[in-house]
């Protein structure tokens, strides 16, 4: 299997700082230019957070997901509100700056949505209750999320139509909390009980294939330390995007992210801090510091041949709208020189393991 991106290409994990959907594509594109994103802006407000968003989404698709705010986030509201056709618009601008600076752009764009575990466990039932408690709402609400994401990506390649590919990426922040029964219910005195992966595996794999194109690249987002690599890969995930940064030779993930390797997947590796300061190039932020985690990783596993750069990209460890503008720009081009290190493009000699 080949992944639609370049040797260790640069790309963002899908949130930026501000409000200016126009000003956030020009960064994305200046400094990602071989693996773009479509921007998130949650500073906008309800309806551009990556639950709203994705609500919006599903709700053009099934009008009986649209949600409404409540002090707490998102309730079932079973109409189209006036924040779902808020969260549609803010979406529209962020993909109509998008096109703007991506013409004639032949490289892979990535789309986030957020996954249904994730969704299941964030959108409260008109009860109170998250619709995790429900099993029939879970199924009924991957399968409209499963449709949206279709018709998300029949969109982009609508509006950049030379892309190499869509590459759609699944947000799981909350799925390892499913899996361990760690999200509280309504009362607050107790937890949902844990999901069954065999459960986890079939309700995701439905949004996994939800693409069914050739030219799409689905895969999952989570950057939890135990990020379930394993059962995303059972799910079908063609690729994870997971940070990198706090693992050890201990760490039970190396095993899966070897398999994910050689089994010809892909990895967006996040190995640059998602909120920081400094200037590229000196201290924490010199080519070998940001360098390292992958070194790392590639080194733990054996995976120090060239043809598996072909696999991975690199990221921030997460979003970026908690960093500042300028740490946001800096995140992005610390990425670029990962890639540039990896690739020996510069007279730059790494020790292995540095």
């Amino acid at each position: 299997m080949t992944m639609p991106w370049g040797p260790a290409a640069a790309t963002g994990v899908g949130s930026m700082p501000g409000t200016d959907p126009a000003e956030s594509a020009r960064i994305v594109t200046g400094e990602l230019p071989g693996f773009v994103h479509v921007v998130e802006l949650p500073a906008r407000g309800p309806g551009a957070d990556m639950v709203g968003r994705t609500a919006g989404m599903i709700t053009r698709i099934d009008a009986g997901w649209g949600l409404e705010t409540t002090p707490g986030g998102w309730r079932v509201a079973g109409a189209r509100s006036r924040q779902m056709r808020q969260a549609w618009a803010l979406l529209g601008e962020d993909l109509d700056a998008l096109e703007e600076v991506s013409v004639g752009y032949r490289g892979p764009v990535k789309c986030q949505v957020v996954g249904p575990w994730t969704m299941a466990a964030s959108v409260e039932l008109p009860s109170g209750e998250r619709v995790l408690r429900d099993p029939g709402a879970v199924d009924d609400l991957a399968q409209a999320l499963a449709e949206a994401v279709g018709e998300h990506v029949m969109d982009l390649r609508r509006r950049l139509p030379a892309a190499a590919a869509v590459v759609v990426q699944l947000d799981e922040p909350a799925l390892p909390a499913v899996l361990e029964g760690r999200i509280g219910t309504a009362s607050g005195l107790s937890s949902y009980a844990a999901v069954d992966p065999q459960v986890a595996e079939r309700v995701l794999g439905w949004v996994m294939r939800a693409g069914g194109a050739d030219g799409v690249i689905t895969g999952m987002h989570c950057c939890a330390v135990d990020a379930p690599v394993g059962l995303a890969l059972d799910a079908g995930a063609r690729f994870v995007s997971i940070d990198i940064t706090g693992a050890d030779e201990d760490s039970p993930r190396d095993a899966q992210v070897g398999r994910l390797l050689e089994g010809g997947g892909g990895l967006i590796a996040g190995s640059v801090p998602s909120i920081g300061s400094g200037q590229l190039g000196s201290g924490q932020l010199s080519d070998a510091a940001v360098s390292r985690p992958v070194r790392q990783l590639l080194h733990r596993l054996g995976l120090e041949d060239d043809r598996h750069l072909n696999a991975i990209a690199i990221s921030p460890t997460c979003g970026l709208a908690g960093a500042s503008p300028q740490w946001a720009r800096t995140a992005l081009s610390a990425c670029t020189a990962v890639g540039r290190v990896l690739r020996q493009d510069e007279a730059s000699e790494v020790p292995d393991g540095s």
